[in-house]
Parts: structure tokens; sequence; C-alpha cells
């Protein structure tokens, strides 16, 4: 089986294409880049995202700490949307605000 390696934020996931994720917050991306996306997130891209791993991905899911969570039989998916939304929410405000 061929499977296909991508890099997000450097660190690799298997059978995407690459997903460009900005070092910026989610406020400050432009809309094109929010809409870059895909409408799902796996929880490996989850974790790239969120700088940790697969393992607390699935203990947040568990506890129901993170938002949009989808299970399509054993398969774990995050809305993108509701988690930038979230992430939004929890950062700190910049001293500039």
């Amino acid at each position: 089986m061929n499977q296909r390696r991508a890099t997000v934020n450097g660190s690799m996931c298997a059978g995407r294409a690459p997903l460009r994720i900005s070092h910026d917050s989610p406020r400050a991306m432009p809309r094109a880049n929010v809409e870059r996306f895909p409408s799902l997130l796996t929880v490996d891209e989850v974790a790239d995202l969120l700088r940790t791993t697969r393992r607390a991905i699935y203990a947040m899911v568990e506890r129901r700490q993170l938002p949009g969570v989808v299970r399509i039989r054993r398969r774990v998916l995050l809305r993108a949307d509701e988690l930038l939304h979230w992430l939004d929410q929890k950062r700190a405000p910049s001293p500039e605000e």
C-alpha cells in the first residue's frame, strides 16, 4: 500500500495533502486562509495544530473538552471552524488590545 506523507508545521501526517497552518492566531488570519482548512480535521491534524499528542487529543475528546467532535463509526474528526473559534476564544489578549 502506497501512503503519501504530508507535513503540518514540520511534522508528518499520513495520507493527506499538505495542510498549511499559520502560526498567527485564527483571528489574525485572513478569511481566505481559514477557508483553506478542510471542513473536518483528523486527530493527527488537530494534535499538530495544538502542538500536542494524539493521545492528549483523544483524552480531551473523551472529557468533552474540544468542540466540534464528529464520530463516524470508530473515526474521530473535528470541525475546523468550531475548533478555530474555540481557539480564538481561549487566547489571551495581546498587549495592543
